[in-house]
């Protein structure tokens, strides 16, 4: 088949989830976690294709962000202390919104309610207006396809004004963006109780995401397993900035674990209580957020789902270049439209489907109050568009709390060619006072006073000066703790600096592996039209989990020594491959294969005997050609790790004919 064959024969036979989590299941991608004990929703385990597929994203991931753009990589602790995880805020607001029944004890997850409500209510309208024959049944569908319980049991059709269609439809548009009022709020207005019951439910409440553990024997250091690599990266800058002679901009990069306690953990691998992450930091001048390389990024063009848009109640992208995207100011800055680029291109590399692409903006009301701007990566899929990677200017948030905190400075020195001259506040202690007033406190009220902001100097100067002292309250110290000028001097004051120092700002780049992995498996699966029973995983090869199945076409003692040499071979080319050689026909076996996403095959017949010319096999279009070993494997290299197309990997080798292949019985 030619490619255009191949595209066609891809869309021929309807996808369905059923199929491939078979297919999955079957072939021991993953499955659930402890299994034999009933499973623990959230929780799987990667079987061998699985784990060899993830290695080989994290490998491709590694190269093409790591090593092309010089990153200092770090692999930080699972456990995270209560302190590190406070000062972050996500102990006080790394939380999804829940609310219960009180009579039944029954909960439900605030957002997911609200939207499944308000559809089930757009259906009964469809029902009504005879749009859908069966509303219930359309119900029950979407609750399949998107793996929840349908919550609504029975639906009414009922006709709704044009007008609540309109406003139900909006809502649903940004229902991701709400907090966890206004989704109570949301709840109140269109009287969404338990949808079964119709009894009042709780307004939300937020339900931090965080697994928490106690750490060492005594119980008393509390601390979570990590819910994101970040926090590691950020406390080492020093070290790295260090590491990195004192330049700037630069990058860390972090794949490890991290670990969210789902309230209702459902569609396979993209909600999961555990999953692996790869995230970049990116450390860049807050005053030049520019990128050296964006001009070899510029031109590309992405689907991108801005914030106005979604704020009209639409989800039709627009396409443009990154360029574009950047110099009108929807995309912040060049550093964060640099690194959009980069993930598109490492997304396709993986074997994403481009057409099931888009860049969405996080609207004003779910970007957090630091961030410059925030844009996610979302895959099509049979669930609907699922967010996969995240991209987000961070501004200089995370270091200037954990620096505030600790009271250790976190910035970048950098030598001015040219003086400056600086006027602002600074405070003065009259340190030999402190001890007699606060003894062994007086270390903690320092602290305090020395890492005030030069906002909060400046209004505590205002404090002096009006009452004559200035109040504040100093953790482990009962009341407020009141000092007058015999103690503080606060002036603002103009002196020449020879060097700049700055916080630097935090491009972050964050992947969702398990959820870019579960996409990759339904933007590559297919049934041959000839068969629908025959499932195709069509991996790009550099990431397939096996790259070769060498298959002799009998047992017959002539052909083992040959497949004992292309086994050894290959192995010193650390080409991965599996030997088949059951008693099956050779159309079963490479019909396997090409559920395990196998891209190549070798036959190794009686003529291989004879001349040490072997058969090669291209998994899509079951196209073969033949050569010798070595011409084989060269091809197999050149198509598998440099990229280049079956055609001109295999344009010096004849084209092979051979009986049609038997299908599996």
């Amino acid at each position: 088949m030619s490619v255009e064959e191949v595209n066609k024969a891809r869309t021929t036979v309807p996808f369905t989830r059923e199929q491939l989590e078979s297919v999955l299941r079957g072939r021991f991608f993953y499955a659930p976690a402890f299994e034999l004990y009933g499973g623990v929703s959230g929780l799987y385990d990667y079987g061998p294709p699985g784990c060899a597929f993830q290695a080989n994203i994290v490998d491709v991931w590694r190269k093409h962000f790591i090593l092309e753009e010089d990153m200092l990589e770090v692999d930080c602790t699972m456990l995270t202390p209560y302190e590190v995880l406070k000062t972050s805020g996500h102990v006080d607001k790394f939380s999804d919104w829940m609310c219960r029944d009180l009579k039944t004890g029954e909960i439900f997850r605030a957002d997911h309610l609200v939207e499944e409500v308000l559809e089930a209510r757009l259906k009964g309208d469809k029902e009504a207006r005879g749009v859908v024959e069966d509303a219930n049944a359309s119900a029950q569908a979407d609750a399949d396809k998107k793996k929840r319980k349908k919550k609504v049991k029975q639906i009414k059709a009922v006709k709704l004004e044009d007008a609540v269609v309109e406003e139900y439809e909006c809502v649903l548009a940004k229902i991701d963006g709400y907090s966890g009022e206004q989704l109570g709020e949301l709840m109140v207005k269109y009287n969404i109780g338990n949808p079964v019951t119709g009894e009042p439910l709780e307004p939300p409440k937020a339900f931090n995401l965080m697994f928490e553990t106690a750490i060492g024997p005594s119980g008393q250091l509390k601390g979570y397993l990590r819910p994101e690599t970040a926090q590691g990266q950020f406390l080492n800058f020093n070290k790295l900035l260090e590491f990195n002679n004192g330049k700037t901009p630069f990058a860390s990069a972090s794949i490890g674990k991290s670990f969210r306690n789902e309230i209702s953990p459902r569609a396979g691998l993209l909600r999961v209580r555990e999953f692996l992450m790869a995230e970049i930091e990116h450390f860049v001048d807050p005053l030049d957020k520019s990128h050296p390389k964006f001009d070899e990024i510029k031109d590309i063009e992405l689907s991108f789902l801005p914030r106005d848009i979604q704020e009209a109640g639409k989800t039709e992208p627009i396409v443009m270049t990154v360029g574009e995207a950047v110099s009108s100011k929807m995309v912040d800055n060049e550093t964060l439209g640099y690194f959009i680029a980069r993930i598109y291109q490492f997304l396709m590399k993986i074997g994403v489907d481009s057409t099931k692409l888009r860049f969405r903006q996080h609207m004003a009301n779910e970007m957090a109050h630091y961030a410059a701007d925030c844009w996610d990566g979302e895959l099509k899929t049979s669930y609907g568009w699922i967010e996969c990677v995240g991209c987000a200017d961070r501004s200089a948030f995370d270091l200037t709390v954990h620096s505030k905190r600790t009271g250790e400075k976190l910035v970048v020195r950098q030598k001015l060619e040219t003086p400056i001259e600086v006027t602002q506040w600074e405070i003065d202690l009259t340190k030999k006072l402190f001890g007699p007033k606060f003894r062994k406190d007086a270390p903690k009220v320092e602290k305090i006073l020395l890492n005030l902001s030069q906002e909060e100097l400046a209004a505590k100067a205002e404090e002096l000066k009006s009452n004559g002292k200035i109040a504040f309250q100093v953790e482990g110290i009962e009341g407020t703790v009141e000092l007058d000028d015999k103690f503080v001097t606060i002036e603002k004051r103009t002196k020449v600096e020879h060097v700049r120092e700055f916080v630097p700002n935090v491009i972050e780049p964050s992947f969702g592996i398990g959820r870019i992995i579960y996409s990759i498996f339904e933007h590559s699966f297919w049934n041959r039209p000839e068969d629908a029973a025959r499932g195709v995983l069509s991996f790009p090869p550099l990431v397939a989990p096996t790259k070769v199945l060498l298959v002799p076409l009998s047992t017959h003692k002539d052909l083992q020594p040959v497949t004992k040499e292309v086994s050894k071979i290959l192995r010193k080319a650390q080409i991965p491959f599996k030997v088949d050689d059951s008693g099956v026909s050779i159309g079963k076996r490479y019909a396997r294969n090409d559920e395990l996403g196998t891209p190549f095959g070798i036959t190794i017949d009686f003529e291989s005997a004879k001349d040490g010319s072997v058969t090669l096999r291209e998994r899509d279009s079951t196209k073969q050609v033949r050569g010798s070993v070595e011409e084989i494997i060269n091809a197999i290299r050149e198509i598998t790790y440099s990229g280049v197309s079956w055609e001109e990997g295999t344009k010096n080798l004849k084209p092979f004919v051979s009986q049609a292949e038997t299908a599996a019985e």
